[in-house]
């Protein structure tokens, strides 16, 4: 994310719906490659993320001419679903999670990590006039992605048979 960040600011990208999308769907090959590597399935997960990340995107650009930028919000929970679903999809073990099981570590994830995501919003919102502090926008991704991911990655109870 932070190098997204260097991408806009440095090449001055303009805000378009086109570029939001691609970024988006970049940033999720990274995340669904992490999420498939953890299962032993990086090729599918590399794959399948793009699609999260569009999907994401598409939502904030379809909220965005009513929220504004708080359509970010609701996009970014449905990022983390999204790849909720994915992590069950891609692992055998996670085959055995119930729907709810799945649907609980997603909300879990998506509001944990939005709540993160709204306390670090500044970076993009509020402009240094110097340019940006790429070490304060890494720790801030840190802290909003931090949540999601401990919550879709944390072990789970296996069933007993």
């Amino acid at each position: 994310m932070t190098l997204g960040d260097f991408v806009w600011a440095v090449f001055h990208v303009r805000h378009r719906a086109l570029y939001g999308v691609a970024h988006g769907a970049v940033m999720c090959l990274v995340i669904g490659a992490v999420v498939g590597a953890r299962v032993g399935r990086i090729v599918m997960g590399t794959v399948a993320g793009p699609f999260i990340g569009i999907t994401a995107a598409a939502m904030f650009y379809l909220l965005a001419p009513m929220m504004r930028m708080s359509a970010m919000l609701p996009a970014w929970m449905l990022f983390w679903t999204l790849f909720a679903i994915l992590q069950r999809q891609l692992s055998a073990e996670d085959v055995r999670d119930s729907a709810r099981s799945v649907a609980v570590r997603g909300l879990t994830a998506a509001v944990l990590s939005g709540l993160a995501f709204y306390a670090i919003s500044g970076i993009w919102t509020r402009h240094e006039p110097a340019g940006p502090n790429y070490v304060v926008h890494f720790a801030s991704w840190g802290i909003a992605f931090l949540p999601g991911f401990v919550a879709l990655f944390a072990s789970r109870r296996t069933a007993r048979p």
